[in-house]
């Protein structure tokens, strides 16, 4: 399969399939050829792209490309020899779809899902695919799926907050397999909440659980507050801690805490968050006048 001209370093730093590919085989004393071979494949891959996310354009696209395209040709050679291969055909189309070859993606991905339906990777990618494609009733049930296989892995879980929070309307047209303002919030809410508790450790995980209290249609203030807060103790930097006590004040604003917002706000004094604070100090004092 001829490797496409597209850009390819925009990708370096996304493509790891092979530490999600390789606990799908045997361990060592028991797997057989095509697993030893999928195993190297998916090293050499990993290694290619974490050379390219360290180098970055000092390699080169087109050399980029042509060790792409090697590494397809192995993993075509393999699975034309073991065409019941499910984790090949879902290595090789987790490949291409990270190389902007989204339809043999999506084919490579759907003969791993017909071979073996229980590989929550090949679910998830294929989601990614299909909300990309702008297709996100489609894409639910696969996150849902993938979800189900692998519980304990926020990035689903993450991947699926964000799909119903960014396709609401079309999910609450009717068409969507019958949910409601009030069902999808909670699942919206909870899937980024189970990724952040997963993941800690992952702020763009824990940030977005925050934000999404924002989301919602009847929010639970008092616990975004908490969310927020608890932000703050994990910020490693000034000017996150004071972006968190922002948000804090905010908050309390909604929350009828006026006193508590102004002393917030008189914390903040980096020179980026000031746009900011002017606004919520104005609605502090137009609250004063009220």
């Amino acid at each position: 399969m001829k490797v496409s001209d597209s850009t390819f370093m925009k990708h370096a730093v996304l493509l790891f399939a092979g530490l999600m590919i390789l606990p799908l085989l045997r361990s060592a004393e028991s797997e057989n050829m095509a697993e030893r071979t999928l195993k190297s494949i998916v090293e050499r891959q990993r290694a290619l792209f974490a050379d390219a996310a360290k180098q970055g354009e000092k390699l080169g696209e087109a050399a980029f490309r042509q060790q792409v395209q090697s590494i397809t040709h192995e993993y075509e050679l393999l699975l034309r020899n073991n065409q019941q291969f499910a984790a090949g055909f879902a290595a090789y189309g987790y490949l291409l779809s990270k190389v902007d070859m989204r339809k043999e993606a999506t084919a490579m991905l759907l003969k791993a899902n017909e071979l073996d339906s229980d590989i929550p990777l090949v679910k998830n990618q294929l989601g990614n695919l299909l909300a990309e494609d702008g297709k996100p009733l489609q894409a639910a049930p696969y996150f849902i799926a993938a979800i189900k296989l692998e519980p304990n892995e926020p990035l689903y879980h993450y991947q699926l907050g964000t799909l119903l929070v960014e396709a609401r309307d079309q999910f609450l047209k009717g068409e969507g397999g019958g949910w409601t303002r009030a069902s999808l919030d909670g699942a919206m809410h909870e899937a980024f909440r189970r990724a952040a508790e997963l993941a800690p450790s992952r702020f763009e995980f824990t940030y977005r659980y925050a934000e999404s209290f924002y989301d919602l249609e009847k929010p639970d203030w008092e616990g975004a507050l908490k969310a927020w807060s608890a932000l703050e103790e994990k910020a490693e930097t000034p000017i996150e801690r004071q972006t968190m006590r922002l948000h804090a004040a905010n908050i309390c604003l909604k929350l009828g805490k006026v006193a508590h917002a102004r002393a917030l706000l008189s914390t903040v004094d980096e020179a980026k968050l000031q746009g900011q604070k002017e606004k919520l100090v104005a609605q502090l004092d137009g609250t004063a006048k009220n």
